[in-house]
């Protein structure tokens, strides 16, 4: 019976290690990595969704290799994720990479991409919109 409060107890601060890294990407594969940004990416206030997002794909861009990508991502939290995208950026930007040469600045390429992510979901939202109007069935009585 005094076997039973130890195990309990190992099991709830195995349980509260394990979920310490909640806030960090699993780079431990490219599937577990995407699963982990995503889930984090989901958790994110909307303003900084956007920045997350082309920092971690700048950072995929930038290691080709798969185990240097993962190297990279591994255990960073969204912070350290956008941190190592602005380096990217300056780093491309500075040699003359073709894709950020419209951007004079990260703030303005993120900003760029938050009108063109806000303008799709207008889109979509007028779509479904007049989907939905379509298919509506109203009945009088």
């Amino acid at each position: 019976m005094k076997k039973l409060p130890t195990l309990l107890l190992i099991l709830s601060c195995v349980n509260l290690i394990a979920c310490g890294k909640g806030q960090e990407i699993n780079g431990h594969n490219t599937a577990t990595a995407y699963r982990s940004v995503k889930a984090l990416k989901n958790r994110m206030p909307p303003e900084n969704r956007i920045e997350f997002e082309v920092s971690f794909w700048a950072i995929r861009d930038a290691k080709k290799d798969d185990n240097a990508f993962l190297e990279a991502v591994d255990g960073k939290t969204p912070q350290e994720i956008i941190v190592l995208g602005k380096e990217i950026y300056q780093e491309r930007k500075a040699s003359g990479f073709k894709a950020y040469e419209e951007y004079s600045s990260w703030d303005e390429m993120i900003s760029k991409f938050g009108k063109e992510r806000s303008d799709q979901d207008n889109r979509k939202g007028k779509a479904k919109d007049a989907q939905d109007k379509a298919n509506d069935v109203l009945y009088k009585l």
